[in-house]
């Protein structure tokens, strides 16, 4: 299996579909787009990461993200309080020189995350940074939970909330010796918490309907909604790639797991199959 080469490799728009699994997307991309299908392996096991270790140097790119990781705000992901839950000294602005904040204002309240449609309408009415960079990512929420066909989304919810808010209120203090101290314990505490099964499973629940998850169980209720949110973003993609001039790949940061060896959505440096191996599809036509 070939290694990512995000950068390495040859295009000049890529859709990144964020928790993408390279077996799911295998066995449903055909509906909506030809082209080249090859299986790699991500660099990372979740977005902080796997950003955090692409892009390292500085790129001319436009990256319009539907990701609050990957955002404008000039801060750090390590200074994150919400979500992020690493020691990643990393922020996407000083690497990336166009970064287009559409988990902000492509924020749909009602479904809790950014549609696939606010992402295609945000590139459109961005064409001037679009025009100036030498390559333009388009970053997906989607197939990653909450899913769309249940409605409103609770934990992307509140990391989108949290991290607007620390973007609004930063100015530079470090707070209090308290506020410091819990800063400093909270990625520990919740490291040691991604650890148990129970845990990473009750933040799944969130997004499940109760009703199939006591009739089918957590895996296959999940895994049923999970694959209707690809279909959801491929249809969206499969109708903005007649738009985009030149080469189109559509991959994935990273994958997600349901029970594989104990683990439950996505976790930073966890590289089971399930996580790391993405799909990397050289696009021809959408169909």
């Amino acid at each position: 299996m070939e290694e990512h080469r995000f950068l390495e490799s040859e295009w000049d728009y890529c859709l990144v579909l964020d928790a993408c699994r390279y077996d799911v997307f295998s066995r449903l991309y055909d509906d909506y787009l030809a082209g080249t299908l090859e299986k790699r392996r991500s660099i990372g096991s979740s977005t902080p990461e796997w950003a955090s270790r692409t892009f390292t140097g500085s790129h001319d790119i436009a990256y319009l993200s539907g990701n609050p990781f990957i955002n404008d705000l000039g801060i750090a992901l390590d200074e994150l309080k919400w979500g992020a839950s690493c020691d990643y000294e990393w922020t996407a602005n000083e690497h990336i020189d166009e970064v287009v904040d559409v988990w902000d204002h492509g924020w749909d309240d009602e479904l809790g995350t950014v549609p696939p449609g606010s992402l295609a309408s945000s590139l459109r009415g961005h064409e001037d940074i679009v025009d100036r960079a030498d390559r333009t990512v388009v970053h997906y929420m989607q197939p990653h939970a909450p899913y769309l066909s249940r409605g409103s989304g609770q934990k992307l919810r509140r990391i989108q909330s949290g991290i607007r808010k620390q973007g609004e209120a930063d100015d530079g203090s470090t707070g209090g010796l308290l506020t410091r101290l819990a800063d400093r314990v909270r990625p520990r505490v919740e490291r040691l918490l991604e650890g148990s099964q129970l845990v990473q499973k009750s933040g799944l629940w969130l997004e499940l309907d109760p009703l199939a998850v006591v009739r089918n169980g957590t895996r296959e209720a999940a895994m049923e909604l999970y694959e209707e949110n690809l279909r959801i973003v491929l249809e969206a993609v499969a109708e903005l790639v007649p738009e985009l001039d030149g080469r189109v790949v559509v991959t994935a940061d990273h994958g997600e797991a349901f029970g594989e060896e104990g683990v439950w959505e996505h976790h930073i440096e966890t590289h089971i199959p399930p996580l790391v191996e993405v799909p990397w599809l050289e696009v021809e036509t959408a169909k």
